[in-house]
């Protein structure tokens, strides 16, 4: 076994298998090919999720051409020990023997050959990433006998140049552009623009030309034997799990990199046989808006590649009713079947064959964010579904989505042209012609568009850096389309009235001419494209949220009227209270407009920046104690003040205000700008005192590693007075609110505790201070204390810390700081990108909580704090309040808040009801 993961991790994948839901009936592992009549739905663990829909579809009775599933146990053995299993071999053979024989042909035989495709297929959708091959079993043998099987020379020499072409390129390794460029002379010696129009003696020519080309790529001859055609083809999918491009899309859509793909092999169903034969894909819905309808593409005379890859532009699926309405009609009802089968929206695959149907695959598909929303509750509507399932179907991410600007349609802009809207957003950047391009770019902060003929799966690295994608060629089912939906990037697609040349790096429209770095805008709502920058404004979501908008309303946005019911019900069902990080009455007030239920964190360092740090100077510089209290003495009214403000602004919730905590070094001067001051100043004879003295402090206060040094609770202990004026003004302020019959409820949190001695001794003090108060302003407080838990060893001795704190606030920014040894200012710039290239980190533990390092503290701090202390608040003030996959493993660690920015907060409120929805169906299972 060691062996074993040595070798997987040499690969970048886990040799241990994602763990199996144990409520789901798992086939045994030593079975490793299962034909489409022997799985289903539920098993995508191990058929992928292509397999086990092909083989569901087959179980409903639809029309799904004959074939098998390699399962994704295999592909792990091949990729943790670089060969197939022993097995695997007999048990394909087997299979492709049965499948013979109900085709009544074999595979590559020379006078009715059985063709087959071979497809990748893992348990997540991965749009393009890995490789599939078409048309598999064609030969030199064998192409004349396809051509008098189908009446049809020209379609038989078009699909033999297909497999050699995807052949060629996804399990040879040749470059697919060699290809491309054979076939774009081809056209031009013929002077046609589509391949269409190539007869059979062009491409029997372009077959000769293809063969030559992987001979003297590869030095070998394109292989004839169909058996070793489809092994090779097999081994290139599982290879194709551990692409640079699908490495990729799994970090970015946060797919573990462990579970492999399976292999489908299927009977070979023919869309290019001519007029009465095509190939499309469908939604049940509109992917982009949810709305109920007839959605999709379809292409006469083509394969399913010809689609996706937009190389030719297809025509609405509605069109199919007047190209062949038995067709129509037959997919319209299954379409309807799957969509209840499924319980929503499905993404289907299918060809037809010289009038008849097949389904080569259905998905739930990929949505925009406004679709999930409105889909979600469109299905409760219709009874397929419950409010804790709608509340499943949508996160955090999209509700996200949904609260960026829009275009400002009543801005002067000019619209330059016009494609489908593939993915809703409004887009601004300069305009870029290649992924390289896009990525330098943006890693030099510039906001970039990527603008291509159409996309394909290398252009992957540029999709992530751009802020939107921008195609001539394609439609909502091209790759540039469908993997943008996925990633919540705005795209645009099949604008043909642009003219994109990317060597010259130029857009042409109607006179109008986008070089590379000029500025556009695309509109991923409406398909418009804009030159230069269009004005945004507010989300109608964001409106809603700030109280501008009703969602009761007759003429309420219908995707208000969506967020509204999903979030009522995401609060009613959460146990996770959420709070917001807010430092003034400005943002505590948007805070509550948001759904805050307190402030989790008020930094109050904030409160002395600006005109206030003249004051800090003061303390800092001060001598002697009476000069130390005078300085103390400016500073509590105006803190005083600002905690009246938040009091008044948060009346009757929870305000958790943190004692100082950075270092003093960031209230003076910068060191180099002073000694440069002070320097040229002795030069001139005019040095001035009060600079002197600044330099001097500096240099005392100076520290190699100040994040480490004299702050947060460390200060309170060594500048006498500073955590009692603190404490005083929250206190007073506290003291007049209720005194005018407010209902202030102050929390004060001690930072950067590591022992519970500090704590003892600053409470000690503090409850001192507030004693005083009270008794000046005859009225009972009830304030709290207790302290961020941030460093590791207030983690692990939260048992005895909890003994003088009454809640825990833990701080997972410095927790992870201090748990990692990274600073965050400087990891990040400097090796995080490499981190996250080679797998180290699936994603920033500044994003998402490192759950078992830094989550492993957590939980035990959480646990022990407790013991200790039944009754412990616990919460969270770091950004990782806000982040939606943490927020569940929060809930999970048995804290009772969450706390965030303001526009973050209605993200946590719906991934706190999420992971309660979630807990609870868990429970009941």
């Amino acid at each position: 076994m060691f062996l074993a993961v040595r070798a997987a991790r040499r690969r970048g994948v886990s040799a241990v298998p994602e763990t199996q839901d144990p409520h789901v009936s798992q086939p045994s592992s030593a079975k490793f090919v299962y034909d489409f009549t022997e799985g289903n739905k539920d098993l995508k663990d191990l058929l992928g999720g292509k397999g086990a829909n092909l083989a569901e579809m087959t179980n409903l009775g639809l029309p799904v051409p004959p074939g098998f599933t390699i399962t994704t146990e295999a592909c792990k053995v091949y990729l943790d020990s670089g060969s197939e299993p022993a097995a695997l071999r007999a048990e394909v053979s087997e299979h492709l023997e049965a499948l013979e024989q109900k085709m009544g042909k074999k595979l590559g035989q020379a006078d009715d050959p059985l063709l087959v495709s071979v497809r990748s297929g893992a348990k997540f959708s991965m749009p393009g990433m890995m490789d599939t091959v078409l048309n598999i079993g064609l030969s030199d043998a064998s192409v004349s006998g396809l051509a008098a099987q189908a009446g049809d020379e020209r379609f038989a020499w078009d699909s033999y140049r297909r497999l050699i072409q995807m052949f060629g390129k996804t399990v040879l390794g040749v470059d697919g552009e060699l290809f491309e460029e054979a076939l774009e002379e081809a056209k031009q010696a013929k002077g046609v623009r589509v391949d269409i129009e190539l007869d059979a003696a062009d491409l029997k020519s372009l077959v000769a030309h293809f063969k030559d080309i992987v001979s003297k790529q590869t030095g070998r001859d394109f292989p004839q034997e169909p058996r070793e055609q489809m092994d090779l083809a097999v081994r290139a999918v599982f290879d194709s799990w551990n692409t640079d491009r699908a490495k990729l899309y799994r970090r970015q859509e946060r797919i573990p990199g462990d579970l492999g793909t399976a292999v489908n092999v299927c009977s070979m169903v023919f869309g290019n046989l001519g007029p009465d034969s095509g190939t499309g894909v469908a939604f049940t819905r509109d992917p982009a808006s949810g709305q109920q309808g007839v959605y999709g593409d379809y292409l006469q005379n083509a394969q399913g590649e010809d689609v996706v890859a937009g190389i030719r532009n297809t025509v609405p699926l509605a069109d199919l009713e007047q190209i062949d309405k038995a067709s129509y009609d037959e997919l319209m009802q299954i379409m309807e079947t799957l969509e209840t089968h499924y319980k929503d929206l499905c993404d289907i695959e299918f060809t037809i064959e010289r009038g008849k149907l097949w389904m080569l695959q259905t998905r739930v598909g990929k949505r925009t964010a406004g679709a999930a929303f409105r889909i979600a509750t469109q299905l409760v509507d219709q009874g397929l579904i419950d409010e804790a399932e709608a509340l499943q179907r949508v996160n955090g991410a999209q509700l996200a989505q949904l609260m960026f600007p829009r275009f400002d349609l009543g801005a002067k802009s000019e619209m330059i042209g016009r494609g489908i809207a593939a993915s809703p957003g409004a887009a601004v950047g300069k305009a870029v012609f290649d992924s390289y391009t896009a990525v330098k770019w943006s890693r030099s902060g510039e906001k970039v568009i990527l603008i291509r003929r159409e996309t394909n799966p290398d252009d992957l690295n540029g999709m992530i850096a751009a802020e939107g994608i921008l195609t001539s060629r394609g439609g909502k089912t091209s790759h540039a389309a469908v993997v943008a939906r996925g990633m919540g990037k705005t795209c645009v697609c099949g604008a043909e009235e642009l003219e994109v040349d990317t060597k010259s790096r130029r857009m042409t429209t109607n006179g109008t001419v986008i070089e590379e770095g000029d500025v556009v805008s695309i509109d991923g709502s409406t398909g418009k494209v804009y030159a230069g920058e269009v004005p945004v404004v507010p989300s109608p979501v964001v409106e809603y949220f700030e109280g501008r908008m009703h969602a009761g309303a007759d003429d309420a946005d219908e995707l208000v009227k969506a967020v509204h019911r999903i979030m009522a019900y995401a609060d009613r069902v959460r146990r996770l209270r959420v709070r917001a990080n807010a430092d003034n009455a400005e943002d505590a007030a948007r805070a509550r407009r948001f759904g805050a239920q307190g402030i989790g964190l008020c930094r109050t360092e904030h409160m002395f920046l600006g005109e206030r740090r003249e004051m800090v100077e003061r303390l800092i510089l001060a001598d002697t104690e009476t000069d130390r209290d005078a300085a103390l003495g400016q500073l509590l009214p105006l803190q005083k003040a600002d905690f009246i403000e938040l009091f008044e602004s948060m009346d009757g919730l929870p305000v958790t205000v943190r004692l100082l905590d950075p270092p003093l070094h960031e209230f003076l001067p910068d060191i180099t700008e002073l000694s440069v001051r002070v320097a040229l100043a002795e030069a001139r004879k005019d040095a001035n005192e009060n600079d002197l003295r600044l330099l001097q402090a500096v240099h005392k206060l100076h520290e190699q590693n100040p994040m480490l040094g004299l702050r947060g609770v460390r200060l309170g202990l060594v500048i006498p007075g500073l955590f009692a004026m603190q404490v005083r003004a929250i206190a007073e302020a506290a003291a007049e609110r209720k005194n005018a019959k407010g209902d202030p409820r102050a929390e004060i949190m001690i930072p950067l505790v590591g022992t519970v001695q500090e704590l003892e001794i600053v409470r000690e003090e503090a409850e001192q201070v507030i004693a005083e108060v009270e008794k000046a302003h005859g009225v009972d407080l009830k304030l709290t204390l207790g302290t961020m838990i941030e460093l590791p060893r207030a983690a692990l001795t939260a048992g005895q810390i909890a003994e003088s704190a009454d809640f825990f606030s833990f701080g997972t920014n410095d927790l992870t700081q201090t748990v990692w040894g990274f600073s965050r200012d400087d990891v990040e710039a400097s090796f995080f990108t490499a981190y996250l290239e080679k797998g180290i980190f699936g994603v920033s533990p500044f994003e998402t909580i490192d759950k078992d390092g830094v989550g492993s503290l957590v939980r035990n701090a959480a646990a022990a704090g407790r013991a200790t202390r039944p009754d412990l608040k616990l919460g969270v003030c770091g950004e990782h309040g806000g982040d939606p996959e943490s927020v569940h493993f929060f809930h999970e660690a048995g804290l009772d808040y969450v706390s965030c920015s303001p526009f973050r907060i209605p993200v946590a409120r719906l991934e706190a009801g999420r992971a309660a929805a979630e807990s609870k169906g868990s429970d009941s299972r």
